[in-house]
């Protein structure tokens, strides 16, 4: 497990966004265009997994959820699988922790890119990341 603290202006949105796009940027150097799976979702409120066969994505309602959490300095766990890597995230507050099951290389890399876009007004993230993991009717 990977652990990063660091300082960051962001709006919480924008925050959880760049989190999930660079790990799947970063997961992906390995596992290719495996799909991109939240699993499940954890706030100090809620558990969020997908129902059935369907995709967890993020809701407005699940989003909200989100948002506050980050505001409020709260703990989200994310459980996320692309391809043949399992992928555990922590984000509280400032302090951002990763681990893998497959490669710790992907630790390191998405620690260092984080570290760096975290600390931008403008961090990079690719507007077509935006709806895999959003529900069409919400950005």
């Amino acid at each position: 497990m990977k652990t990063l603290k660091f300082e960051s202006q962001l709006d919480p949105h924008k925050k959880l966004m760049t989190v999930l796009f660079w790990i799947n940027r970063k997961s992906a150097r390995t596992e290719g265009c495996a799909p991109f799976l939240i699993k499940k979702i954890t706030t100090e409120e809620n558990i969020y997994t997908p129902e059935g066969r369907k995709l967890l994505k993020l809701s407005e309602n699940i989003m909200e959820d989100l948002v506050r959490s980050v505001d409020g300095g709260r703990v989200i766990e994310f459980e996320i699988s692309m391809g043949k890597e399992f992928i555990k995230a922590k984000l509280e507050g400032n302090s951002f922790s990763v681990s893998t099951e497959e490669s710790e290389e992907i630790e390191a890399e998405i620690i260092e890119k984080l570290e760096m876009e975290l600390g931008k007004k403008y961090p990079s993230v690719c507007q077509s990341f935006i709806p895999r993991v959003t529900p069409r009717n919400t950005q």
